[in-house]
């Protein structure tokens, strides 16, 4: 289910749309919370999703397989970061906190992936880099703490706030990890990685279930969050920033990942009811100041 061919040749418009669908799963996993358990929704998006892929990928499988079989370690590591448990981890956290902090602080994604890329290579960050970093950081504290210093000394964070920055983490271990995937084609690469994630999930989603999580009787807008996160931000996202990437290279194309919390804030207000507060709003002048700060040196590898 590529993006449609007159797209092909538009990187700004198809990463753009990139951050638009992941902010929406974000806004999504919100709206849901409490009627779909977490886990259960991401088993739901990525079993439908391989489904859906599979069925566009089949002859670039049987074709790479051999491929496939060789990596399967590094694809296994990629598909337990990027799509167990970091979407795993997202939707539990939005059973705790708002859309709008969740979303914000994505922002320091791009970040945290310069800061893996040189635990795990030795990639150095320039002193801007480093600004950059603590600057976003001091604006996550700001988000998570509510503006208030006090329940950082305390440790009164909200639990929802920690996991998000956890499920950040973890995603952008994946990306730093991602130099280390065989250069498998883009639907191939997708459906294995995919495909692994849902079946790692498998016990995890059996275990919730056996402690008692249940669902809300399914409705309109339930169905249409279940086929929005298996359409949009599961294959379509992944597609679209895979072609913007191949078409302005990787270091031009991840500042438009900062876009997901401006998205993702609109969604919330529109979408949910949500009101940003101060707090959030000078975090996240502070998180998106200090990744354009990193970004004027040396680029962060995406």
């Amino acid at each position: 289910m590529p993006p449609r061919p007159r797209f092909q040749g538009e990187p700004y418009l198809l990463l753009t749309l990139t951050s638009l669908f992941w902010a929406g799963n974000a806004v999504t996993g919100r709206a849901v919370a409490g009627a779909i358990p977490p886990v259960a929704l991401a088993q739901i998006r990525w079993s439908f999703a391989f489904l859906v892929i599979l069925f566009f990928a089949w002859k670039c499988l049987r074709t790479e397989l051999p491929v496939i079989r060789r990596h399967i370690g590094i694809l296994t590591i990629l598909a337990l970061t990027g799509i167990t448990a970091f979407n795993t981890l997202l939707y539990w956290s939005l059973n705790h906190t708002t859309a709008i902090n969740a979303t914000l602080m994505q922002s320091i994604g791009p970040l945290l992936i310069g800061l893996w890329s040189w635990l795990l290579f030795r990639e150095p960050l320039s002193r801007r880099q480093i600004g950059g970093v603590l600057l976003s950081l001091g604006g996550v504290l700001i988000i998570v703490s509510s503006g208030d210093v006090m329940r950082l000394a305390s440790l009164g964070l909200n639990k929802g706030d920690l996991a998000a920055v956890v499920a950040i983490g973890i995603h952008a271990l994946y990306a730093a990890l991602l130099r280390r995937g065989p250069g498998l084609a883009p639907l191939s690469f997708l459906a294995v990685t995919i495909g692994i994630g849902a079946v790692l999930l498998l016990p995890f989603t059996a275990a919730e279930l056996l402690a008692g999580a249940t669902f809300a009787p399914l409705n309109t807008g339930s169905l249409a969050a279940l086929v929005y996160v298996v359409i949009f931000p599961s294959i379509l996202a992944y597609l679209c920033f895979n072609r913007g990437v191949q078409l302005i290279g990787a270091n031009r194309a991840g500042p438009f990942l900062h876009l997901v919390p401006l998205f993702g804030a609109l969604l919330a207000v529109v979408f949910l009811g949500e009101r940003p507060g101060l707090h959030q709003g000078l975090g996240a002048l502070l998180v998106i100041g200090g990744v354009v700060i990193a970004s004027r040196g040396r680029p962060v590898a995406a």
